[in-house]
């Protein structure tokens, strides 16, 4: 029996692109015991507002802490939340179908208690895959043993999920060794981002390279149909 599997570390409300990758495999793993990297998307990521793109950040302890691993990265401003669902419902207030989705994030912001940023990343993945109707499992790669080596330990968690397939962006080939998944008999594919379509967007000009709650703001439950794994 086929099994498809995609190992990526959390991101923070991430973009379309994310959400198709979770939305193609079978598992999806969160590769969270891995170094966290500072200006990266663990922690942040882009919305529309009237003057351009904006960054929300969620600020970490991790000055002095460089070689932790994301599943050990604190949160280090307790109000951050209130601080981007303004900012949010400020910017969005306009779209389309912000208001059908307003409670909805609301609550996920407002009610959201985690101190590791791992676990607010899963809040919000979860979440929004439910809302997208994306029913693939989530898991995390501490439930598995890993190994050394970066291909090798790729390898490895696929054996220990039973995949066949292995779905990865493609900046993947840079890094991967593809001899190693061929010897271990598991299909390796990388992920094609390119020829999204253009959706009603707030704010010209257009901008794919967004978080997620922008097309969903923009499109409600016509998301879907502007992404690849839809069906």
């Amino acid at each position: 029996m086929s099994k498809t599997i995609a190992i990526v570390q959390s991101n923070y409300i991430p973009w379309k692109g994310y959400f198709d990758l979770i939305g193609l495999v079978d598992e999806f793993i969160l590769f969270d015991d891995m170094q966290y990297t500072r200006r990266d998307w663990r922690n942040r990521n882009r919305i529309k507002t009237p003057q351009g793109v904006q960054w929300l950040v969620i600020p970490v302890r991790s000055k002095g802490n460089y070689h932790a691993p994301i599943c050990e990265i604190e949160v280090s401003d307790p109000f951050w939340a209130v601080r981007h669902w303004k900012t949010i419902r400020f910017n969005y207030g306009r779209a389309p179908y912000f208001h059908q989705f307003e409670s909805f994030f609301e609550e996920l912001y407002l009610e959201c208690e985690e101190r590791y940023l791992s676990r607010i990343n899963y809040r919000f993945l979860k979440a929004i895959c439910d809302l997208l109707d994306i029913r693939t499992k989530l898991s995390w790669s501490m439930d598995y043993t890993l190994i050394e080596g970066r291909t090798e330990r790729i390898v490895d968690l696929c054996y220990q999920a039973g995949a066949t397939r292995y779905l990865t962006g493609p900046s993947a080939r840079s890094y991967l060794n593809e001899q190693l998944f061929d010897e271990a008999g598991i299909e390796l594919v990388y992920m094609d981002y390119s020829g999204y379509p253009e959706y009603p967007q707030l704010y010209p000009p257009f901008e794919h390279a967004v978080s997620v709650i922008d097309l969903i703001f923009n499109t409600g439950p016509k998301a879907r149909k502007y992404m690849k794994s839809m069906g």
